[in-house]
């Protein structure tokens, strides 16, 4: 399949700028797979479509507030630094807003408190800076900075977001991406899971900002997902297991823990312990040898994750089922609805 077999076109008004009011309020289609049946639900009610026995695999990374406001030395030109991944102690990369302003050499400074000097180029466009500071630096980055939300979010960043743009069970710090799906559920939907027998265990994967980054190239065999830390734990691996030897179901809440259990499948379609980085990129065709059912939100036209929705779906039954959303007046990307995929 090609580029443009993934691209369709969603009113602007249907972006949602904010989240819902509680979180399990969203909205829910259900895909059934099996009959092309779709259905319109809330989130609150997904528990009736777990079953006791299955396993549902959740992401623990923890968005923390990626985005500084700076000003350059000399200048006080203000420049927006946006964290990306810390490279060794001080040293990081990042994106920097406007960037032809930034040049090697240049120091900025955020809030007096904390300078960096630019010291290298990135072959995408970033920047390589290392940063001066006393204290705790991830402290004075929950001091000063502001959650790193997505650029269809056409407003800045409010104190509220700090916590709406966090899952209820984000515990590891080093996303500067939330993993979206997680967003919908509360403690209380967790223990109502947890009470009809259904297993909830955690793997790592720090979402990076390749999240949103459009796919370029119409063959995509030709893609480079960037990489991103990742970790399947010897407790999850266990239950997971377990729950497969037993006849249970996997479900993955969000494309960023279905490509972590992948990544970590061994030759018998059992997952394994694994820590390390991952740029694994599913399209269609794609055998999914541990994900039996997908958690997921409304995604970009042309995005690596509408791609893998597509490859665990189907195409055809995906798109209709975006139609319909459409019409529906269903409320897209990071603050929007939920699909469940069984």
């Amino acid at each position: 399949m090609k580029l443009s077999d993934f691209k369709y076109s969603v009113p602007e008004s249907l972006i949602a700028q904010y989240p819902a009011e509680k979180r399990d309020k969203s909205r829910l289609m259900v895909l059934h797979r099996d009959s092309q049946k779709i259905e319109h639900r809330h989130f609150y009610e997904i528990v009736e479509y777990l079953n006791e026995g299955d396993c549902l695999v959740v992401n623990e990374t923890k968005v923390f507030p990626a985005r500084l406001i700076g000003t350059k030395e000399k200048t006080d030109a203000k420049v927006e630094i946006f964290l990306l991944r810390e490279l060794e102690d001080g040293l990081w990369e990042v994106l920097v807003r406007p960037a032809r302003k930034v040049r090697v050499g240049n120091r900025l400074t955020v809030n007096g408190e904390l300078y960096c000097d630019v010291i290298d180029n990135t072959l995408s466009g970033g920047r390589v800076v290392r940063f001066n500071y006393k204290g705790d630096f991830y402290e004075m980055v929950e001091k000063l900075g502001k959650s790193p939300l997505p650029p269809y979010i056409k407003r800045e960043a409010e104190p509220m977001d700090k916590e709406r743009y966090q899952t209820v069970f984000a515990r590891v710090r080093g996303a500067v991406a939330a993993p979206t799906a997680g967003l919908h559920f509360t403690e209380q939907l967790l223990d109502e899971i947890r009470q009809k027998g259904v297993k909830i265990v955690p793997i790592l994967l720090h979402v990076g900002l390749g999240t949103f980054r459009p796919v370029q190239v119409e063959d995509l065999s030709r893609h480079k997902m960037d990489s991103e830390y990742f970790e399947v734990y010897e407790e999850t691996v266990q239950v997971i297991n377990k729950t497969k030897r037993q006849g249970g179901r996997i479900i993955a809440v969000g494309t960023s823990t279905v490509r972590g259990l992948e990544t970590a499948v061994t030759s018998d379609h059992f997952v394994k312990p694994v820590a390390g980085w991952t740029d694994k990129f599913i399209y269609p065709p794609y055998e999914f040898k541990v994900t039996d059912s997908l958690i997921t939100n409304f995604h970009l036209p042309g995005s690596t994750l509408i791609m893998l929705v597509c490859a665990f779906a189907g195409h055809d039954f995906v798109f209709k089922a975006y139609r319909k959303a459409v019409r529906e007046k269903y409320r897209f990307y990071s603050y929007g609805d939920a699909m469940l995929i069984l």
